[in-house]
């Protein structure tokens, strides 16, 4: 089979650079990133395509329980933390293993192992090649993402991409506006632009990111969405509207 797509996520860069040195030295795993960031690592795990998380249980924004709930069993998970007390309870969410800090490579090497052979099993039987000559060649499909996490003041909120409006940037957060309501985060705008979907949102100024399906009209520097009047900045004029001749507007 394939290399196993991996995600790192813990709050410390030193336990990063263990696991990205083990996940280094084993042929069958590939590290496709590492991040400080759990929500950043939830939203990866929800759009699809990985296939084990090495995940931190106490972490700031979310812990590693309350991100295994969120996750709801998409992709495989090993636990990696100092603290043995939440054994019990990662395993009750159905966990591959757990490691206890400091991971010693050869325990490292067995909780892999044991995934790796468990997705193996789980692969379906290779298809005869006198069968595939003939049978018509299947579409590849790649997973939409179709929403986002945020973190509130005092919740993780998960928000349809269809429903936002458009996106302000301000001096220490960012609000995002749906038709129902306004959301805000402590998080920056150039973060927000890499984890919107390319073709669907585009900035349009410094402090602005908008949907642009949710245009209502462009009229000189302006753009008007739900009652809003957005100002396009120099900066991203043409890139705006190369979005827009796509478009065929």
């Amino acid at each position: 089979m394939t290399k196993l797509k991996c995600i790192a996520v813990d709050d410390e860069p030193l336990a990063l650079d263990i696991i990205e040195d083990y996940v280094s030295k084993v042929p069958f795993l590939e590290l496709v990133k590492r991040t400080e960031n759990a929500i950043e690592a939830l939203q990866l795990v929800q759009a699809g395509g990985i296939d084990l998380v090495f995940l931190d249980i106490q972490m700031p924004e979310l812990t590693g329980i309350q991100f295994l709930k969120i996750a709801n069993g998409k992709a495989n998970y090993i636990l990696t933390t100092a603290y043995s007390q939440y054994a019990l309870e990662s395993y009750d969410l159905n966990v591959s293993d757990y490691l206890l800090k400091p991971i010693a490579f050869d325990r490292f090497y067995k909780a892999v192992e044991k995934v790796h052979n468990q997705m193996k099993i789980a692969e379906p039987a290779a298809v005869p090649q006198s069968f595939v000559a003939t049978a018509p060649s299947p579409v590849a499909s790649n997973p939409i993402q179709d929403f986002i996490f945020v973190k509130t003041e005092h919740k993780i909120q998960k928000i349809q991409l269809d429903d936002i409006l458009y996106i302000e940037g301000l001096k220490d957060y960012i609000s995002i506006y749906t038709k129902a309501e306004r959301i805000i985060t402590l998080q920056n705008m150039k973060k927000m632009d890499e984890t919107l979907p390319k073709g669907q949102f585009v900035r349009v100024h410094k402090s602005y990111i908008i949907s642009l399906d949710k245009i209502e009209s462009i009229e000189r520097s302006r753009i008007s969405i739900f009652g809003k009047i957005i100002p396009i900045g120099d900066t991203y004029r043409d890139e705006f509207f190369k979005h827009i001749d796509n478009k065929n507007i």
